[in-house]
């Protein structure tokens, strides 16, 4: 068995995803391309940033929709070697990476321009190599500093913004827009193709989203909240450039935002729309050099890279992929000219586009019910579809140097891959899923790898996992009894909660079983079957004292074996839901791999403490009735007079030795046992009335 590979610390949250995506989108977009605009299509420069913000939503969407499902370290570089399979991988991880490199160089040597202004006889390369090393240290230094000082950079910048538009907008001049709407359909989306990389940076928290704490809620609000903040900015933002300054003044011109403040806020403007300039170039860098040295690690993973790039150092961060990066990016600097260059790398930008939005229809139609993702992009497959059409025919608006380049890097990667990638993989991608369902092959490891990420995932609240095991059946064995009695007596139970026949049902379940498909771990054993007109999911928990023998066949061997067991989880979910079933199958499985559960299993001493061992601690607690006068006070009144904080519920009472699931009705009586579910706030509420007072 392979070791496992090392993760990265989930440090960044919400704010941190948003400065990532949004300081990685406002640089050379906002502060020197208008003026390039502005020289095809005058005035209408603002139309062209809000035409070209349009063909991103849907390759948005669908990035956001596989970091939710696969949150891992590379992020375009992983998804599509995980769909399109390894060569594909290849091309995205090696061609994205440069690309993004080039990029950041062209940001810092950018900064010459608006430094210039200041000194003349700057030598910008020097400064720029300085830069990007400083910046190689900080993302060094571990994720959460890079992080707290990309929040730094952005909110500096958009305040500075905040004051440029403010400022100038009262103070346009309206015949500057004269001919705003004259220019033509062809022009207007040449013009798009130009300015449609300003918005590219905000998918690059992506390539982060393994070190994104909560990443289904995390990702898709930071990087929503960050395109609509570049819109509302390139969008205003263009418009006070062109209010305020002639557009025969503005085109060509590199420094447009410090002309414009120049001439509605006079010098001080200029000068703060300067340090503006500064804070946006050093923040794409940041973010750049952040998301560019994921690619090197996430390719090392898969044995697409030489294995130093996965070394995780004592900060939690990938030394040796941050150290790669930032050399070839001083190497730029020094050696090329990364402003020409990176300009032609937008349209290969475009075409991994096009492929995340084939990868998406590849993941769906592969049925995996592994891939879960916490978002879902919608209007499939038109929204995927119009994603890649779009992309195409912005490529072919960029020229034929833009399309060699792309077909430049598609060809360096490819041979990266014959050369040394091909003879150290043996995966394929989810795409064989798809063609397994027309005879094909099918590759069994991408099902795994999804159901280890839905294990460190974890639960979503829709899934009210401690609902399910407040009215699961307990069967406490003290004696010793065949697995195959256990079966029929589980069956017959779950006969009675569904219209499948329990002969049946037991026949699945031993089949499962014999076939290898119930999972056995560390005394544990996981029965589990999907049935078609179940409304709801269902368990049953087993314990035996002097341990129950099973023979079944190994999963990965495929060799009949043996083993004892003193926990089995029998479960059962609706056939419609199949990602829940997996995440609950999930969560069984990660709580009883921990070392504390054997010895609380062990020790309950009846069926609610045995449901317990199963439920968070911050998400259940239990009283006993009639121990003090306030839980004493609850005696002889009904379960709908307890004022319970929202989102809590008495899930089950144990009464002597039997344990009821309750109505609003049940009558509580002295010495009951209520064990009650709900949010962190509720349950920690519930325990300051009955245990803090």
């Amino acid at each position: 068995m392979s070791e496992p590979k090392p993760r990265l610390s989930k440090q960044f949250r919400l704010f941190d995803v948003y400065a990532v995506a949004t300081g990685a989108t406002l640089s050379s977009g906002f502060f020197l391309l208008p003026g390039l605009a502005a020289v095809e299509i005058g005035p209408a420069i603002v139309l062209a940033y809000l035409v070209a913000a349009i063909p991103l939503i849907p390759a948005m969407l669908c990035i956001v929709e596989l970091a939710t499902a696969m949150p891992r370290a590379g992020g375009v570089y992983y998804f599509l070697d995980r769909t399109l399979g390894p060569m594909a991988g290849t091309v995205g991880g090696i061609g994205t990476w440069l690309a993004l490199i080039l990029k950041i160089a062209f940001a810092l040597v950018g900064m010459g321009a608006y430094l210039q202004l200041f000194f003349p006889d700057l030598e910008i390369r020097p400064i720029a190599c300085g830069l990007a090393i400083l910046l190689g240290v900080l993302n060094a230094s571990g994720a959460k500093n890079s992080g707290s000082f990309q929040i730094f950079l952005v909110f500096g910048l958009l305040a500075l913004l905040g004051y440029f538009i403010g400022g100038g907008l009262p103070k346009l001049n309206l015949t500057n827009f004269v001919g705003i709407y004259d220019v033509g359909a062809q022009s207007l989306l040449a013009t798009a193709g130009l300015v449609y990389i300003s918005y590219v940076g905000v998918t690059k928290a992506a390539s982060l989203s393994e070190e994104v704490a909560d990443p289904e809620r995390n990702l898709p609000l930071g990087i929503f909240l960050a395109l609509a903040t570049a819109i509302v900015i390139y969008g205003f933002g263009t418009a006070t450039m062109v209010g305020l300054v002639p557009t025969d003044i503005l085109a060509g011109d590199l420094t447009p935002v410090a002309t414009a403040a120049h001439a509605g806020l006079g010098n001080i403007g200029a000068l703060l729309l300067s340090v503006a300039a500064l804070l946006a170039f050093t923040s794409v860098a940041n973010a750049g050099t952040l998301s560019a040295s994921r690619y090197p690690l996430a390719m090392s993973r898969d044995h697409l890279a030489p294995r130093v790039f996965q070394k995780i150092s004592r900060f939690g961060t990938p030394l040796y992929a941050i150290a790669f990066s930032v050399g070839t990016i001083v190497a730029i600097i020094l050696l090329l000219d990364p402003t020409g260059i990176a300009k032609l790398a937008s349209s290969f930008q475009l075409l991994m586009f096009a492929l995340v939005c084939l990868a998406v229809i590849v993941m769906r139609e592969s049925r995996l019910a592994s891939y879960d993702p916490g978002y879902r992009s919608p209007l499939y497959p038109w929204l995927q579809i119009f994603g890649i059409l779009s992309a195409g025919l912005l490529i072919s608006e960029m020229g034929v140097w833009s399309i060699s380049f792309t077909f430049g890097l598609a060809v360096l990667g490819v041979l990266w891959f014959v050369s040394y990638g091909r003879k150290r993989v043996q995966r394929t991608g989810a795409i064989f899923h798809v063609f397994e369902r027309l005879g094909q092959a099918r590759y069994e490891g991408l099902d795994h790898e999804l159901r280890g990420i839905l294990r460190e995932k974890g639960l979503r609240e829709e899934d009210r996992f401690e609902e399910i095991v407040a009215r699961s059946l307990v069967i406490d064995l003290q004696e010793q009894m065949e697995f195959g009695e256990i079966v029929t007596r589980v069956s017959d139970w779950m006969g009675e909660q569904t219209h499948v026949e329990a002969r049946d049902i037991e026949r699945q379940l031993l089949d499962r079983t014999h076939i290898g498909s119930t999972p056995v771990t560390h005394g544990v054993g996981l029965p589990h079957l999907r049935i078609d007109d179940l409304e709801h999911p269902e368990m049953v928990f087993v314990r035996s004292r002097v341990g129950l023998h099973l023979q079944f066949t190994h999963p990965l061997t495929g060799e009949e074996t043996e083993a004892t067991l003193t926990a089995i989880f029998f479960l059962f979910s609706p056939d419609s839901d199949p990602s829940r079933h997996l995440r609950i199958l999930a969560q069984i499985a990660e709580r009883s791999d921990e070392e504390s559960f054997a010895g609380e299993w062990q020790e309950a001493s009846n069926d609610q403490e045995l449901k317990e061992t199963l439920l968070h601690n911050d998400r259940f607690t239990s009283i006993i009735v009639g121990r003090d006068k306030l839980t004493a006070d609850l005696v002889n009144h009904p379960l709908r007079d307890l004022d319970l904080p929202e989102g809590c519920l008495v899930a089950m009472i144990r009464r002597g030795n039997h344990v009821y699931v309750p109505d609003g009705d049940t009558m509580i009586r002295t010495g009951d046992s209520l064990t009650f579910i709900g949010d962190e706030v509720g349950i920690r509420e519930l325990q300051d009335r009955y245990f803090n007072h």
